[in-house]
């Protein structure tokens, strides 16, 4: 029955599609969102509205909890805010300073960070893979890495819930766990047609999408027009982000999103629970009572958040006594090479991933390295087209020229699995910012499995090319996607939350977000973090969590020991 009403289905509990106003972008509800007194205990107290703090929110809401959520940025609204443009979109992206170091650094900016209520999904490409089940084991698999405390088949039921609330469009999925999306593939224009050709006469599978962008009208949200501003704000709310999938409902089922909100310390009391956050707001400190807390500020804003939490119970940050908050830090190799043809091509007009593969996901001994990479096209726009010209060393006339030359050409980018590494890490620099909070300091390097990885990728981009008759080529190198900082495990000396994301020592204090992952997988993150979050909050509702030592099961949160 689901394949013969594809693309029809409703969302189950979630309204957000239909809440929309057909006539403006903006999320409706704000000016009748529930408000709540700083003294008011509320039951859980997000930090952050991104891919896991809006999805927890409105899970939490459906089920009768009384939520805030922190927000450090604005409340976007499309129709005001985001232009078309790619230089006047920088202001979606988390600007504030931060340290870089290590022997690979990795900029910071518009490819790994959001600013705003929605976070980086505001901004990113619309691709919405699934991770597959060989992610949750690659230790035992593959000998590197680490082995989550949770397997596939945990998330699964919030991977296919998840993708009907956003919808996910795409063919029928052949890797990892095999499987169909609710929205059909979108149309697929010359670009990626050059490069899928080039795929197959290469021997290499390919498949149209996934995407989470509407392939036809989906509630009040309208069909994508392929206008190619998927990285600068979906200006038509056809691309998913939390701003319009889950932001809407929870609203509506009374959360209150405190946008402009910098949380700048979580209170722990003598008891070893957290009591609320201290957060500053038009110049102010103000401290929301909270029966719970959940940090969801992704994995450099999360472990700064709690590096920043000392008190005499964590004199290191609050779940640092091991040392483990800010490590393990991972980004993806997201090498980009990019190939001419005479004809013109104009792959701006399509969402940036169009075809994709996951071809070389899983570790291949014949590779000489472990674990793997997936494929997908991109299509910069002409700054970030310049960008990529400029780093295959063209200059002056060269550089005009591969600029009027822009509409010949197609790219093709990896997504590398680069191993953790426990000095990969976050910590507080001795500088502070604006908010009189340390900045943070990220230190990065390449192990010689990643670097292997990253070559064998690049080379793989190339032959395709080569195989679809490739005039020219240009390569970059570059990173993406930022996960791990607070990483999940089974014992407080390797890991800082628990399977049901507990910070060690803290029985009301949860993360849930892109840190917590232990390894990153060939697959934007995205999805993941939504599905974490939507199972995080299935089992704070169904108060199934089981207990650390010396806590009680299925008490509720704001229930004092």
């Amino acid at each position: 029955m689901r394949a013969v009403l594809k693309g029809s289905l409703r969302p189950k509990d979630n309204d957000s599609a239909y809440l929309l106003d057909v006539h403006r972008r903006g999320v409706p509800g704000r000016e009748r969102m529930c408000r709540y007194q700083d003294s008011d205990e509320v039951d859980m107290l997000i930090v952050g509205c991104g891919a896991g703090g809006s999805v927890l929110a409105q899970r939490l809401a459906r089920a009768g909890w009384r939520v805030v959520v922190l927000e450090r940025g604005p409340f976007w609204d499309p129709d005001s805010d985001w232009v078309s443009d790619e230089e006047g979109s920088s202001h979606l992206y988390w600007n504030d300073k931060r340290i870089v170091g290590g022997s690979d650094p990795v900029a910071m900016g518009k490819n790994n960070s959001g600013h705003g209520v929605g976070g980086s999904m505001v901004h990113y490409a619309g691709y919405a893979p699934r991770f597959h089940p060989s992610d949750f084991d690659v230790k035992a698999r593959d000998g590197v890495g680490a082995d989550w405390p949770i397997g596939y088949w945990d998330l699964k039921p919030h991977f296919e819930r998840v993708e009907r609330e956003l919808p996910v469009a795409g063919q029928d999925w052949p890797w990892g766990d095999p499987h169909r999306y609710p929205h059909s593939p979108h149309p697929i224009g010359g670009a990626a047609e050059r490069a899928w050709a080039g795929a197959r006469a290469h021997g290499i599978e390919m498949r149209v999408g996934p995407v989470a962008i509407t392939n036809g009208v989906f509630g009040n949200r309208p069909h994508c027009i392929y206008r190619g501003f998927c990285l600068q704000g979906c200006k038509v709310n056809a691309k998913a982000s939390p701003l319009v999938t889950h932001v809407p409902d929870a609203i509506e089922h009374g959360v209150e999103i405190r946008a402009d909100a910098m949380a700048v310390r979580i209170e722990v009391d003598d008891a070893g629970r957290c009591t609320g956050v201290t957060y500053l707001r038009a110049g102010r400190e103000r401290f929301q009572r909270a029966g719970a807390v959940a940090v969801c500020g992704y994995s450099i804003e999360s472990p700064r958040l709690l590096l920043n939490s000392t008190s005499s119970g964590f004199p290191a940050g609050v779940g640092n006594n091991a040392d483990q908050v800010g490590r393990y830090l991972m980004v993806q190799g997201a090498p980009q090479i990019a190939g001419r043809f005479p004809e013109l091509l104009r792959m701006y007009k399509a969402p940036p991933p169009e075809v994709s593969s996951e071809h070389f996901y899983e570790t291949d001994q014949a590779r000489g390295f472990a674990r793997g990479f997936s494929i997908q096209t991109v299509s910069p726009l002409p700054i970030g087209w310049a960008e990529h010209v400029l780093a295959d060393g063209h200059r002056g006339a060269a550089l005009r020229e591969y600029m009027r030359d822009y509409n010949h050409w197609s790219v093709l980018g990896a997504l590398c699995e680069l191993l953790p590494q426990s000095e990969n890490r976050v910590t507080l620099a001795g500088e502070t910012d604006q908010f009189d909070m340390p900045i943070a300091r990220f230190d990065y390097s390449q192990c010689d499995n990643d670097r292997a990885n990253i070559a064998y990728a690049k080379q793989t981009m190339h032959d395709i090319w080569e195989a679809a008759g490739a005039q020219d080529v240009l390569s970059i190198d570059r990173y993406a996607h930022l996960v791990g900082g607070c990483r999940m495990g089974t014992n407080a000396d390797a890991s800082v939350i628990d399977q049901d994301h507990r910070v060690w020592g803290v029985p009301n204090l949860f993360v849930c977000d892109g840190s917590v992952m232990p390894t990153q997988g060939s697959a934007n993150p995205a999805l993941t973090i939504m599905a974490l979050a939507s199972r995080l909050g299935e089992r704070l509702t169904a108060k199934r969590v089981t207990p650390q030592p010396g806590h009680r099961a299925n008490a509720p949160l704001g229930a004092r020991a």
